[in-house]
């Protein structure tokens, strides 16, 4: 059996599957986020240490220790952990201290970070073509800036650099790796080469040295240590595999694993992925709004593909929002019930869902979200549809965008709690002019980490056998032909509201 271990935002789960694919055991385990000052968010890597330990062991209870061939990694990404010379010294014997909590993804301190960065980087295209990425406030190396102007006695401490996941390795097995797809969330991987970026580096003064070994998803890392396999209950010397972010690592899970196929996660936020042969970088106006990564799929000695990814921030969001203003003692499916009702167009009623800010189609944190085109016909079904049919026209301008910057998609999966609304799966079908095809399975991240730890001690070859080993498929969506050109003129409108409304604000292109 394989173990995949996926570090949250909010919890560890572990999930342990068979050759073929079977759960075998399912653990978690909740730790709480700090936020001490406005726009700040933080954990205390210890406690994820105690919810691996939690998640583990409750996952592989009542499995024996020597059933459990490899363990994946996987987990939030963007974060920074610093560790000193003491903790790196201790490092597999005891749970390391770091020198301050850690900054997570979602951390939003460092908008003036980021400016500098693309303005020593030539602009947000150069950023782009450096780093594959724009420096937006969610990435690590912003993070490590901010540290040093801000904290400057904590960074003189710090001897390296670690990604949340990657902590976990350094406890586990001594180790200080991290694999590429991971690493290029930090903003520090050179797309040209896929390798650390040294003109990043030597242009912000970070000397390699502090950073991670740099590995393919599908390799080992090292093992187990004494001690780390006593905490875990598992046995002494049981291999660590590289894994991946959540991002790549869910897309393995999915079976999105060649070039072409794709999946879209209908979660809070709403996250397109697809898989390509290279990496395919948006410099379009303004640039940056896709985020480009190696995938998961490579393995020791061969190199994996890449990944574009494009992250619309209230999808799932929105709907809970709606429901929870309209009708908060109306049960969701109710109300999916009456937006079945309203016919497709809500009869020109518009959503947009920018509740939170938007990061993609529109690279904006100024953007709001609104309906548009009330009228005394409209009832609380057309509201609701109206929100449905808004988040499918984002995504579906999202596909637009990475269709633009040379992406090709052949086949999309759908996960996420909204991908159980047959309705919702039958919107964004048409909206995006694509089938969307439903897993039998949404186990996530942990899933495709735990697959990933199989490819690596050689239980399959490559990815792509993995995948066709553990992943099932269910029913495919097809687009109703008879809305496509309808929702195409929509997503139009759609847009043009958008910049009517934002006409006066400063999109965030810097």
């Amino acid at each position: 059996m394989f173990l995949g271990l996926d570090l949250g935002t909010s919890a560890a789960k572990a999930i342990l599957i068979r050759a073929d694919g079977a759960v075998a055991g399912v653990g978690s385990a909740a730790y709480p986020i700090s936020q001490p000052h406005d726009r700040w968010s933080e954990q205390n890597p210890l406690d994820w240490w105690a919810g691996a330990i939690n998640a583990t062991r409750a996952a592989c209870a009542g499995v024996e220790p020597d059933a459990v061939l490899a363990i994946g990694l996987t987990g939030q990404m963007h974060g920074l952990v610093l560790v000193d010379a003491e903790g790196l010294r201790h490092a597999g014997t005891h749970a390391v201290a770091p020198v301050r909590p850690a900054m997570l993804w979602n951390d939003q301190r460092t908008d003036a970070e980021c400016a500098t960065i693309e303005r020593t980087l030539g602009g947000r295209a150069a950023c782009v073509r450096a780093t594959g990425n724009a420096a937006l406030p969610g990435f690590t190396l912003p993070k490590m800036l901010w540290v040093r102007g801000h904290e400057p006695e904590t960074w003189a401490k710090a001897e390296r650099v670690f990604l949340p996941k990657d902590y976990l390795r350094l406890v586990m097995t001594a180790e200080t790796a991290t694999d590429v797809g991971d690493a290029a969330g930090m903003l520090l991987i050179d797309p040209a080469t896929r390798g650390w970026a040294d003109a990043v580096l030597s242009a912000f003064d970070i000397d390699r040295r502090s950073l991670p070994t740099l590995r393919e998803s599908g390799s080992i890392t090292g093992d187990l240590t004494v001690w780390a396999s006593g905490q875990l209950g598992l046995k002494r010397s049981t291999p660590v595999i590289a894994g991946s972010g959540d991002n790549q690592t869910a897309a393995v899970g999915a079976g999105v694993v060649a070039p072409g196929t794709g999946v879209l996660s209908l979660g809070t936020s709403g996250v397109l992925y697809i898989h390509t042969d290279a990496p395919r970088l948006d410099l379009g106006s303004p640039p940056g709004r896709l985020h480009v990564f190696p995938a998961a799929d490579g393995v020791r000695g061969t190199r994996g593909g890449w990944c574009s990814t494009a992250c619309m921030l209230s999808a799932g969001g929105a709907l809970a929002w709606a429901a929870g203003v309209l009708a908060p003692n109306v049960a969701i499916d109710d109300l999916l019930r009456e937006a079945a009702v309203a016919p497709a167009g809500c009869d020109g009623l518009l959503f947009l869902p920018h509740l939170t800010g938007e990061r993609c189609p529109y690279a904006d944190p100024t953007a709001r979200g609104a309906w548009v085109g009330l009228t005394s016909r409209h009832t609380r079904g057309h509201l609701v549809r109206a929100v449905l049919e808004g988040v499918a026209l984002t995504n579906a301008m999202n596909l637009d965008l990475m269709r633009g910057a040379g992406v090709g998609l052949d086949s999309l999966r759908v996960v996420g709690g909204g991908a159980r609304s047959p309705l919702w799966l039958a919107i964004h079908a048409a909206a995006m002019n694509t089938s969307l095809t439903c897993l039998a399975s949404d186990e996530g991240p942990a899933l495709g980490a735990a697959m990933l730890a199989g490819v690596g001690v050689g239980a399959w070859d490559t990815v792509r056998e993995a995948a066709a080993a553990c992943v099932r498929t269910t029913d495919t969506i097809e687009p109703d032909q008879a809305l496509v050109t309808m929702y195409g003129e929509q997503r139009e409108k759609l847009s043009r509201v958008y910049h009517a409304l934002h006409a006066d604000s400063t999109t965030h292109t810097r």
